[in-house]
């Protein structure tokens, strides 16, 4: 991404909304006043159209709470029983999974993560709203990214933001000690009908596995 393209996209987000084209910067979410943190990054032309072209009954699906340094062999157990073609694009795909985990752990101090690989073609979480979790990291690895927007009394936003594709954000939940609330909503797109099918990662910290059962 281009230094040009990256001011252009700071100087559109929403207040609150921290946009990096670093890893390490997803740290803003412990800033005072960040709401959500995106890692704008282009994702490889290759890997991009073997995931856009795969049959949907052949993408990876999966609900677990793991520790980060299991979740590599676990998702490679997934893609098996799900017939994801072994090449080198489903490495890459294992391999990105596992690195979001390690640095969504570390940002979160949470030594198990709840872990789900969803693929959605129907109008899931349409409705704006804020994730009744203390933070969440989601990546859409295939279709239309997450849409947010900010508002306040519970109405809808009038702009209407999406994180690109391959690009993890990473938002606040309503757990977050955060006072004021930030206003910032997000919702998965409304896609029912138009025959799109979207791989999402969602990550989530299990600060205690037994509490989770």
């Amino acid at each position: 991404m281009t230094a040009a393209l990256l001011e252009q996209m700071l100087q559109d987000a929403p207040l609150g909304v921290h946009l990096t084209d670093t890893a390490q910067d997803l740290s803003a979410i412990h800033r005072p006043g960040i709401a959500a943190a995106i890692w704008q990054r282009t994702p490889l032309p290759s890997f991009q159209d073997w995931i856009d072209g795969l049959d949907s009954g052949l993408l990876p699906k999966a609900r677990m709470i793991l520790r980060p340094d299991a979740i590599s062999d676990a998702v490679r157990h997934v893609c098996d029983g799900s017939g994801t073609p072994d090449c080198p694009e489903r490495d890459m795909l294992i391999d990105d999974i596992s690195a979001l985990a390690t640095i969504f752990a570390e940002l979160m101090r949470a030594r198990f993560l709840r872990v789900r690989l969803d693929v959605v073609n129907t109008n899931a979480c349409r409705k704006f709203h804020v994730d009744a979790v203390t933070a969440r990291l989601v990546c859409t690895y295939r279709g239309t990214g997450t849409q947010y927007g900010t508002a306040q009394g519970g109405k809808d936003p009038k702009r209407i933001f999406t994180v690109p594709a391959s690009a993890p954000i990473l938002l606040r939940g309503t757990r977050w000690p955060e006072q004021p609330a930030s206003g910032l909503l997000h919702r998965s797109p409304p896609i029912e009908g138009s025959g799109e099918t979207r791989l999402l990662l969602v990550l989530d910290p299990v600060f205690d596995p037994e509490e989770e059962v």
